[in-house]
C-alpha cells in the first residue's frame, strides 16, 4: 500500500522534474485527499467533543470500525452518513471544493441567543 505522503511526494518530484502527472493518477490523487480530509474533519470535531469513535458510532448508526476506517481516509462517505455524522456531533458541515484542493471541516452548531 502507498502512503499519501508517498505520493504527494513522487507527485512533487514529477512536478519539479516537468513531468506531467497521469490524468487517471492525477483523478485517483484528488478522491484520495478528499476522503483524508474528510476522515480528518471527522477525527477534529469527534475528539474536540471529547468522544471515542464508539460513542460517534453509536450516535450515528454505524459501527466503531466503520468509524476508524472513515477517520483513516479508507472510505467515501455518502451524503446521507455525512448528514447523520454532523447531526450526531452536534455539527454543520462545510466542503469547499477548488480546483484541486479541499477544505472540510465540522463546526460546532450556533445557539441562537
Amino acid at each position: 500500500m502507498v502512503s499519501h505522503a508517498h505520493w504527494r511526494l513522487a507527485r512533487d518530484r514529477k512536478v519539479a522534474q516537468g513531468i506531467a502527472e497521469d490524468p487517471e493518477v492525477a483523478k485517483r490523487r484528488e478522491e484520495i485527499q478528499l476522503a483524508f480530509d474528510l476522515g480528518q474533519a471527522v477525527y477534529d470535531r469527534r475528539t474536540a467533543l471529547g468522544i471515542s469513535q464508539t460513542e460517534l458510532a453509536q450516535r450515528a448508526g454505524m459501527t466503531q470500525p466503520q468509524v476508524s476506517k472513515l477517520e483513516l481516509g479508507g472510505t467515501m462517505p455518502t451524503l446521507p452518513l455525512l448528514a447523520r455524522l454532523a447531526r450526531a456531533m452536534d455539527a454543520s458541515l462545510s466542503v469547499e471544493l477548488d480546483g484541486d484542493t479541499s477544505v472540510v471541516a465540522f463546526r460546532a452548531r450556533t445557539t441562537a441567543a
